[in-house]
């Protein structure tokens, strides 16, 4: 994890922070709003529960910590500590920092590896729930491995003055399932959705769309619907109370009413499914043509 403490021919006291700071806000990876601050912020260090560090290493990650320059309140950011060549790509070592008041942990981001001129070195995509939750201004060292597939043989990499930092370029639109979604879907029900999302595209800029996936009448009289909620913003979402009309395909209203949901939240650039349930005191056009429908949320 800390590929750092076991290189040959240096000691632990050699180390130093060799890259650039690298900080974005962090509602850019989050999708969380949260206001910008000129406050100065300086982070603790943080390690992983499951690292045990003898005292040696554990002073040369404080010292290197009490290195960084404040960030400012809302950030996150990637301050490089040294990189090394390894048969399997290339091994980066850094800091990963957190200024929001609360601890959050990170999914699925995409990470560059520029050098001194910032020129791409490598780009890769890493699964940064392995970092674990960080908390409140906190400083957590990290080794991440760009693998040789994703290097570009053809541009040098210096050992100071590099960077490791989030790709904002690429926010891909992906789908994004409830907790009770991804532990009860089936796998190839769960490789359909992302196969939809895919032929949907993404949704406009800054816009919040409803596409339904399949509306069914039950045995009791209650329909329901099942829908893809679509967040084109650069943020989280959170839907508390959704009302919705249900159009048969002769155009005729099928069912209307408001769903309290509590607290929904649709991450930001990702496309979430829900279903929503009209009980039979809803519905006010029996025995309706569903081989074609529509939903709209109505004003309420």
């Amino acid at each position: 994890m800390l590929s750092f403490f076991n290189r040959k021919g240096k000691s632990d006291t050699d180390l130093k922070n060799d890259g650039r700071e690298s900080a974005v806000s962090a509602g850019e990876i989050t999708g969380d709003a949260a206001a910008s601050s000129n406050e100065d912020v300086t982070t603790a260090l943080s390690l992983h529960p499951s690292l045990t560090v003898p005292k040696e290493q554990m002073y040369v990650l404080r010292f290197l910590n009490n290195e960084l320059p404040p960030l400012k309140r809302n950030q996150l950011s990637l301050s490089g500590i040294e990189w090394n060549e390894q048969t399997s790509g290339i091994a980066v070592s850094a800091f990963v920092r957190n200024t929001v008041e609360r601890e959050i942990s990170l999914g699925e981001v995409r990470l560059l590896l520029l050098n001194e001129k910032n020129e791409l070195k490598a780009r890769h995509t890493f699964h940064l729930s392995e970092l674990g939750t960080l908390p409140a201004d906190s400083s957590r060292p990290w080794t991440f491995i760009f693998p040789a597939s994703s290097v570009d043989e053809k541009v040098e990499l210096g050992k100071e003055n590099w960077s490791i930092a989030f790709d904002l370029t690429s926010r891909q639109h992906k789908l994004e399932l409830d907790p009770k979604w991804e532990e009860s879907l089936p796998a190839e029900e769960k490789e359909k959705l992302k196969k939809i999302v895919e032929q949907l595209g993404d949704p406009q800029k800054d816009e919040l769309n409803f596409t339904g996936l399949s509306a069914n009448a039950l045995e009791n009289g209650n329909l329901t619907v099942a829908l893809l909620i679509r967040n084109g913003y650069e943020r989280n979402i959170n839907i508390e109370k959704l009302p919705l009309q249900l159009i048969d395909a002769a155009g005729d209203t099928v069912a209307e009413g408001q769903f309290n949901i509590g607290q929904l939240e649709v991450r930001a650039n990702t496309t979430k499914p829900w279903t929503f349930v009209f009980p039979a005191s809803l519905i006010q056009k029996e025995n309706a043509d569903l081989s074609k429908w529509s939903v709209k949320v109505t004003q309420k």
